[in-house]
């Protein structure tokens, strides 16, 4: 897989406001079979996506478009949103445990380990809405 690998999802247009176009991506038969499946989420369920532009004349609501992003990206939402919080909890649980607190105890405090993390992750929400910017393009 190259740099530029992409993963692509058809969808339309449900909505526009003045520097953002609201996509709802179209749920394909061919998900089952791609190799990004599990870094998407999109399979599950449909999805309204917002995509900042600053030109939102060129489409209309109810246009069908393709949605654009680059597979790196896929990737780097997996790492932070599962593969980090899950260390957290790991790390949590076993230092806890050479702490000597009981099993009960240490269960709760290393869940309550990830409130500061998806605190941070919310604090930086605006940064990552501008790190993970889709493409849109008409078909």
């Amino acid at each position: 897989m190259g740099k530029n690998s992409v993963v692509e999802h058809k969808g339309i247009v449900t909505g526009i406001s003045e520097n953002s176009i609201f996509v709802e991506l179209t749920v394909m038969s061919a998900c089952s079979a791609c190799h990004a499946k599990s870094m998407c989420g999109i399979d599950s369920a449909q999805k309204t996506i917002e995509i900042k532009r600053t030109d939102t004349t060129a489409f209309h609501q109810g246009e069908h478009v393709n949605v654009i992003m680059r597979e790196s990206l896929g990737k780097k939402a997996l790492f932070i949103g599962y593969i980090i919080p899950f260390f957290v909890l790991v790390l949590s649980v076993v230092a806890f445990s050479i702490a000597g607190l009981n099993e009960g105890l240490t269960g709760l405090l290393s869940i309550g380990m990830l409130i500061p993390y998806f605190i941070v992750l919310y604090l930086l929400r605006d940064r990552l809405k501008r790190e993970f910017n889709f493409i849109i393009e008409k078909i």
